[in-house]
């Protein structure tokens, strides 16, 4: 029980930021995106607080085998960058600049009941089980 509550607690402080940086709005992530027209530099700084919040605890972490609450800590095996990642990535970015939106601030916004983000939760969920699908065919004798 206590695992449930302090990830709850870390998703909502995370859902918090977004919502108070004004990452949740489609617009002001777009306007981001824009930097040949009305550019609107807010996200650079959201990332940039993020990360210079965030470093010290990451390393901190580093020096760790298990999380406060007992769970391995899993890093990254590889820094390699494939073919894979590069897909991913410009197919994130294309849903990114489409819509403004992405994961995190679209399960923050699914409470409004707005009809865009639940196609656009569903889309996501439909596209994860998709890749995984083709994966695991691929990886198949």
């Amino acid at each position: 029980m206590i695992k449930f509550l302090v990830s709850f607690a870390v998703a909502f402080l995370f859902s918090c930021g977004l919502l108070a940086s004004g990452m949740t709005d489609p617009q002001r992530v777009l306007g981001f995106l824009d930097i040949a027209g009305a550019w609107n530099p807010a996200l650079a700084w959201v990332m940039g607080g993020a990360v210079v919040s965030a470093w010290p605890f990451f390393r901190w972490a580093h020096r760790r085998r298990q999380s406060l609450l007992g769970n391995a800590l899993q890093w990254p095996e590889t820094r390699r960058i494939d073919r894979r990642l590069l897909i991913g990535a410009a197919v994130f970015g294309l849903g990114w600049g489409m819509t403004g939106l992405c994961p995190a601030p679209a399960l923050t916004l699914i409470v409004s009941g707005a009809p865009y983000i639940l196609i656009f939760i569903l889309s996501m969920a439909v596209g994860m089980r998709l890749v995984r699908a083709w994966e695991l065919r691929r990886s198949a004798p």
